[in-house]
């Protein structure tokens, strides 16, 4: 397959893409370079790096880099990389590497903001270019860090948007995230859910937003959740969450999908967060944050009920339980989720308690429900490596979509439109168009013709 400007441009068409934007190691690669490489992805929040010298390692894309809290308290994001020889200077995971950073191979030194320290034995380096300020001698930074919330986003192109105006509404995702603290910040608690899943990156952002297979993918858990609650005479907390997605068709087709800008937008929410088993929980959060705000903040604050949000490139916010999906492209057939749990900090323990109920029962490895979706994207990745058929079809209610200054809206629920956002995004950022970063209406409107 070539991967010319035309090439590209034939993967995807208004209602439709080529299955090879899944499977080809090709275009993979690619993706890594003008996806990755250039939009702002998320890299942690700075509440996992607290002190001087604390460091986060994780991934953009395809490259290997360190968020670290260096001595000034700035959060700076660099390649874990020394330049000596080239190996990592910290391992995977989290930890504190003390006033500096220290490779282990040979000992060169490097400050927190990566800059070159020292290293043994200088008078070996004498007559050669050898140069302590050099960038050739120091870890190098990412071209860009920046942070909104506490969220910190770095990327690797020193050109293009800020990352306000990347965000652009989706921003408002994480503001509600925030502002359900009654003092508007959260903490990364609870530990970190990792789930490997055989499948390309984009399939899980799809499937964010697909309303269409919930009652079907998760029929199992939701017979069971129906099940045991017949048994028991009432819905707890705990079944409740599974049996959401069990609602006939006609709920889903009343839900909202919004879409914005960069591939970005947001599902309504699929249930009351205030109703059956939930509202002692409920009420002790809406006290908290009246306490502080008034009653009319507060009900504004948690009426924004928001399902899943999507950051393209970055994962998923949800606003209503505290977490981040982080998704990690590992390779073409390969992905790695992150689910973070967030604390809002100032809010009663028992609103904590059921966020981490919520991932355990929904997102964690050993759930009843994420692995019915990890098989089904495993399935799409095999399926799509057949002969059966060439393109994969995004046609629920293409044409119907509502065209609004900052993106679209759909016109009914269970409309592909998230996905059609999504690879308008991704062509353009795939063939270089400036329209991929500050798209218009009439961009838009020509690129869906």
């Amino acid at each position: 397959m070539t991967l010319s400007k035309e090439g590209l441009r034939q993967l995807v068409r208004p209602d439709s893409v080529h299955k090879s934007v899944y499977t080809d190691p090709d275009v993979f690669s690619l993706e890594m370079k003008r996806i990755y490489g250039k939009a702002w992805i998320y890299v942690g929040h700075d509440s996992q790096v607290p002190k001087a010298g604390d460091y986060h390692t994780t991934r953009i894309g395809d490259q290997d880099v360190i968020m670290v809290r260096a001595t000034d308290g700035s959060v700076q994001v660099v390649y874990n990389r020394c330049p000596h020889k080239g190996a990592k200077v910290v391992p995977d995971g989290d930890g504190n590497t003390g006033k500096f950073f220290r490779c282990p191979y040979h000992a060169w030194t490097f400050k927190l903001d990566g800059s070159h320290l020292s290293l043994p034995l200088k008078n070996g380096m004498e007559g050669t270019c050898y140069d302590p300020a050099s960038p050739d001698f120091s870890m190098r930074k990412v071209a860009r860090v920046d942070s909104y919330r506490g969220f910190v986003f770095a990327s690797q192109s020193e050109h293009g948007p800020d990352l306000k105006t990347f965000l652009g509404g989706v921003a408002t995702s994480l503001d509600n995230l925030c502002d359900r603290s009654p003092v508007g910040e959260v903490e990364v608690a609870g530990g970190v859910f990792r789930v490997l899943q055989h499948s390309n990156w984009k399939v899980f952002y799809e499937n964010l937003h697909d309303t269409m297979h919930a009652r079907v993918t998760h029929e199992s858990s939701v017979v069971a959740a129906r099940e045991e609650a017949e048994a028991m005479g009432e819905m707890p907390f705990e079944l409740l969450i599974m049996d959401g997605n069990g609602e006939p068709y006609e709920f889903w087709e009343k839900l909202e999908l919004r879409a914005y800008h960069n591939g970005h937008g947001y599902m309504e929410g699929i249930f009351d967060p205030t109703a059956g088993t939930r509202d002692a929980a409920s009420r002790a959060h809406f006290e908290s944050l009246a306490a502080v705000h008034g009653e009319q903040r507060a009900k504004e604050v948690l009426g924004m009920n928001r399902h899943n949000t999507v950051i393209y490139g970055s994962g998923s916010p949800h606003t209503v339980f505290q977490q981040f999906r982080v998704i990690r492209p590992i390779a073409v057939n390969r992905t790695m989720v992150e689910i973070q749990t967030f604390r809002l900090k100032g809010a009663p323990e028992v609103v904590f308690d059921r966020a981490l109920t919520y991932a355990n029962l929904i997102n964690s490895p050993s759930s009843n429900v994420m692995p019915d979706d990890v098989e089904v994207y495993r399935r799409c990745q095999e399926g799509n490596q057949t002969d059966g058929g060439a393109w994969v079809s995004l046609h629920r209610y293409h044409g119907t979509d509502k065209i609004l200054e900052d993106g679209m809206v759909s016109t009914n629920g269970t409309s592909e439109l998230p996905m059609r956002n999504q690879f308008l995004a991704w062509r353009q950022y795939m063939l270089e168009e400036e329209t991929a970063q500050t798209d218009t209406v009439e961009g838009v409107k020509r690129a869906t013709a």
